[in-house]
């Protein structure tokens, strides 16, 4: 798997404010620039806090101050009509939006969409596009509520959804032991909010062990659907990815990987029945229980070029 080229310098398209709050949201500063894709949205770059102080009593009656993390409701509206409210840290809310209207097949092209505007003080989202997202109707008309954190719900079929996705052939799209121990390695030593604060989830996308970008948030859906934003503005192509995740890998999970083109995924946590025969569906190459030097591989290991066990005793 070959890394990116990247580029220096500011992302255009994405308005940043002159200054950062302290605990302000910001680009993860391992994630490289990149330019948005020709005739994408307008973004702008509402900030907000993601930790906030409390104090509490442990064991021994003493009182501490610690930081926990900030969740605030997130309502998006499309052309003024209110399609849901995320439950959200806030860290990257555009892309977050992009992501969640691409993972709700609600986007067929990103340049649908005329521009994405978050404004925390009334806690929504206004996307505008420029005619309209066609069958608006049909593509919302069934839900199914998912394990997703504060109840997900995804349009439509899932396994109907999937049968739609091709992943890159396993001779092309190939992942190695030491890549993979080099991701966990590389993740386990990041400072991060559930470092300090815990009670959120985390996803982190790689290339070639690259690590290109990474988001925390309260649910592990957002966190996915973030970076499926951050991929479509800046047209990143999944099929020489490894997406990790804090988060258990349901279905849905798996789906919204296959759907940002990802064939490799990693799981700091384990796999359902239902991920699992997702996966297999699809010949995603699944990894769970993934922590220091352990793990397991679920599925897709036609993928994965493991290490020769080493030689024991005569």
């Amino acid at each position: 798997m070959d890394a990116l080229h990247t580029t220096d310098g500011a992302t255009p398209g994405i308005e940043e404010p002159p200054g950062r709050p302290p605990g302000a949201a910001t680009l993860p500063v391992d994630s490289p620039s990149w330019r948005p894709v020709p005739d994408a949205p307008r973004l702008t770059a509402a900030l907000c806090e993601l930790l906030r102080e409390v104090v509490v009593v442990d064991e021994h009656g003493a009182r501490r101050t610690l930081q926990i993390p900030a969740e605030r409701p997130l309502t998006v509206f499309v052309d003024k009509r209110e399609l849901v409210t995320l439950m959200t840290l806030g860290e990257r809310p555009e892309l977050l939006v992009l992501g969640w209207l691409c993972n709700q097949r609600l986007v067929d092209e990103l340049r649908e969409i005329e521009s994405v505007t978050v404004d925390w003080e009334v806690g929504a989202a206004a996307v505008r596009t420029h005619r309209g997202l066609a069958d608006l109707e049909a593509k919302t008309a069934t839900r199914v509520v998912t394990t997703g954190c504060g109840q997900g719900t995804v349009f439509g079929d899932l396994m109907a959804q999937a049968d739609a996705i091709e992943l890159p052939d396993a001779r092309h799209a190939r992942i190695d032991q030491a890549t993979l121990l080099h991701i966990l390695e590389t993740m386990r030593g990041r400072d991060s909010i559930h470092r300090r604060a815990g009670s959120v989830h985390g996803c982190a996308l790689f290339a070639a062990g690259e690590l290109l970008l990474a988001v925390e948030d309260v649910g592990r859906h957002n966190a996915v659907d973030t970076v499926t934003g951050w991929m479509a503005l800046h047209g990143v192509n999944g099929a020489d990815k490894v997406l990790y995740t804090t988060g258990r890998l349901t279905s849905e999970m798996v789906l919204k990987a296959a759907r940002m083109g990802v064939p490799v995924v990693v799981s700091r946590n384990g796999v359902t029945a239902m991920g699992y025969e997702m996966a297999q569906r699809l010949g995603m190459t699944l990894f769970g229980r993934a922590a220091n030097r352990r793990f397991l591989c679920y599925s897709g290991l036609e993928r994965f070029d493991a290490e020769a066990p080493a030689a024991g005793p005569d």
